[in-house]
């Protein structure tokens, strides 16, 4: 049984509770896989190291799953999820900055999954324009952004260039209507408050595991 809100509150929910959706969404994917038909906030939390009582608040924000002495069915508690994720519906990605790293991106599946699409791969660099990727795209002039955004129904703009060159991507993805951007240029990039920029720099939680070795790793 569930009772799905579709109205909840977003401002009354962190970026840590969606966070542990989509690993939620990991775990119950792993049980489909295993041939698991049912699981109760218990079973999910032993099996993958979670917290049961975490589980159920999380989960209460969006309403009311499962069978009170039976568990979640998982086919159905993986639909509600991705439906609150917003993954029952495809989004479109533009990659800015066509090197190592949005190569990876591009040839690696669980990157995009089901519900993403990368529909350009755009570079300022006139030697690589018309060079094709691993996903058989085809690089393209990163001056024809807003072009590409409009005319493909971007969503997603991610920047994968140098430094030097992220916050004037951040800034032309903006002009283009973009609301969300995934940076992993190594900088804090500027946007403003209507346009949700999440930064992705791995350095920094290399930094932490150094911090903690250097320390002590605290006590659980």
């Amino acid at each position: 049984m569930s009772l799905l809100r579709s109205n909840f509150d977003v401002n009354s929910i962190s970026a840590l509770t969606i966070g542990r959706l989509s690993i939620y969404l990991r775990c119950v994917e792993r049980l489909l896989s295993l041939g698991i038909e049912t699981v109760s906030s218990q079973q999910l939390a032993r099996r993958f190291n979670l917290n049961p009582a975490q589980i159920r608040k999380d989960f209460a924000y969006f309403g009311e799953f499962g069978v009170r002495g039976v568990g979640y069915n998982v086919k159905e508690l993986r639909s509600y999820l991705r439906e609150i994720l917003g993954l029952d519906r495809e989004h479109r990605l533009v990659i800015v900055g066509v090197g190592n790293l949005a190569m990876a991106l591009a040839n690696y599946s669980r990157f995009t999954g089901e519900s993403f699409l990368i529909v350009g791969m755009l570079d300022a660099d006139p030697r690589k324009i018309g060079m094709k990727t691993p996903n058989g795209l085809m690089v393209e002039d990163a001056g024809r952004l807003l072009e590409i955004v409009s005319q493909r129904n971007v969503e997603i703009g991610v920047i994968t260039t140098p430094a030097s060159s992220a916050q004037k991507i951040c800034d032309e993805m903006v002009a283009s209507g973009l609301r969300t951007i995934l940076n992993f240029a190594p900088v804090q990039v500027k946007a403003p408050e209507s346009v949700l920029v999440r930064s992705v720099d791995l350095r920094v939680y290399l930094e932490e595991l150094a911090f903690y070795l250097t320390h002590g790793i605290p006590e659980s």
